[in-house]
């Protein structure tokens, strides 16, 4: 397929499924009933907690209605969705020009769903007197040239770095807006989810690391990026530097009135903003 032709197909996705969901933004407070009674749902460790809560909400709506959520990671996800494995495709990025290529390939038509707003937030143990980096100094730290926290007004202590595994889109968010195509030095731990991230931070000193915005809680402590701490109003504002939407994916756009329409549109409804809020992100309505 011509690079054109497909940039094409990807923009008329996302198009028709902007334009599905602005006319069907009230459908969704009708219960559906209609369609299959399960749901599997794969992908992002960070739209995992969102997938979850909706499910349990909505099984608890509809008991006949099954609805599974695994963590594989936003590449495995966009992975099973085109491999016919799972019905909604968790996603902390978008997804890349040769996923859909591979999807278009095999007669699927991914469809993406803006569920929320999240900041990536810099972290680090709660003892470290350190308060705010710079971008800079992010990249400078995880490409190796400062190494202990001293070079950045902290104790005189080597530092731990701490980063998502590479098959993440959180990676690969972390890797576009802080990295800027350097390459994070050998030395850095690799972890499998953002819980992962905030476990090792939390019983390490001397470590820093990024998760989710919904990740962060009093066992850790969030940095300040260039003069901007990250919070809800940061992220709304797209003050914080680092950013991005999070998705659900589907094939293409789910028939209206069905089971699988209601979950991936729950993020519209009042009670889908309120499990968002609740769960630390930031509802795509609040604008």
């Amino acid at each position: 397929m011509k690079r054109s032709t497909l940039r094409t197909v990807i923009l008329l996705a996302v198009a028709s499924a902007f334009a599905l969901a602005v006319q069907t933004r009230g459908v969704h407070a009708q219960e559906s009933t209609a369609g299959s009674t399960k749901i599997v749902v794969d992908g992002s460790t960070t739209v995992g907690p969102i997938a979850k809560a909706f499910a349990e909400h909505y099984m608890g709506l509809h008991p006949e209605v099954n609805i599974t959520v695994s963590e594989s990671g936003s590449g495995n996800g966009a992975k099973s969705l085109i491999n016919g494995v799972c019905d909604v495709a968790d996603m902390s990025r978008f997804m890349k020009e040769r996923e859909f290529k591979a999807a278009v390939e095999k007669g699927v038509m991914p469809v993406a769903h803006v569920v929320a707003m999240d900041g990536l937030p810099i972290i680090v143990h709660p003892s470290n007197p350190v308060k705010a980096l710079t971008v800079q100094q992010v990249r400078d730290i995880y490409t190796g040239k400062i190494t202990n926290w001293r070079e950045v007004g902290g104790p005189n202590v080597r530092i731990v770095k701490i980063s998502r595994d590479t098959n993440s889109g959180t990676y690969e968010t972390f890797a576009k807006l802080i990295m800027k195509k350097e390459k994070i030095a050998p030395d850095t731990e690799h972890v499998g989810s953002n819980g992962a991230v905030r476990q090792r931070v939390q019983s390490t000193p001397a470590a820093i690391g990024y998760a989710g915005l919904g990740f962060v809680d009093r066992t850790v402590k969030a940095l300040g990026i260039n003069g901007v701490y990250p919070d809800r109003e940061s992220v709304r504002s797209g003050r914080y530097p680092i950013a991005r939407p999070l998705f659900m994916f589907t094939d293409g756009y789910p028939a209206l009135g069905t089971r699988l329409h209601a979950f991936v549109t729950l993020h519209l409804s009042p009670k889908g903003q309120e499990i968002i809020e609740d769960i630390g992100f930031v509802p795509v309505t609040d604008y």
